[in-house]
């Protein structure tokens, strides 16, 4: 795996990215967990308010920043469409890390290495648990602040 930089083993670096744009945010921080389920429960919400990023390649070199909630996957036609291209895919995970600095199952699009467009589905709302940049650390936010502090675009990408 590449590596640019130290690797953010407590999430210092989202959090400090999230005060950095003033945003409102709670630090958790768990143990392992297996499953959507278990994670929403040591964060204390429901999987639905658990909202994965995911890091998409629109193009060598361009990615994006797909924020979907926690039950639900990308709708990759909505998104082609959104995005105009014909062709999306998932980042690998060294590319993921390359650009965010982040390794998968932490990625979270504050504090990422590199500044990415975001694209937020639309059913994200009120009280949300993103990544928080390491294992077992996670940032709780409102998702109408962190669609605005990040610019997001927002749309119906998942289904």
């Amino acid at each position: 795996m590449s590596d640019r930089g130290p690797a953010d083993q407590d999430g210092t670096r989202a959090s400090a990215a999230a005060a950095a744009l003033g945003l409102a945010h709670e630090v958790t921080r768990h143990g392992p967990v297996r499953s959507l389920e278990e994670a929403a429960a040591a964060r204390g919400v429901e999987p639905h308010q658990l909202v994965k990023t995911m890091v998409v390649r629109v193009a060598e070199g361009q990615h994006v920043f797909v924020l979907v909630p926690g039950d639900r996957e990308i709708a990759w036609p909505k998104l082609r469409a959104l995005l105009g291209v014909n062709r999306l895919t998932m980042a690998s995970a060294d590319a993921a890390h390359e650009v965010t600095g982040y390794v998968r199952g932490t990625i979270t699009p504050l504090g990422s290495r590199t500044p990415l467009r975001v694209v937020a589905d639309a059913s994200i709302s009120g009280r949300i648990s993103l990544g928080g940049g390491a294992h077992g650390v996670a940032l709780t936010v409102d998702a109408a602040e962190l669609v605005t502090a990040l610019q997001a675009t927002v749309a119906d990408v998942a289904v």
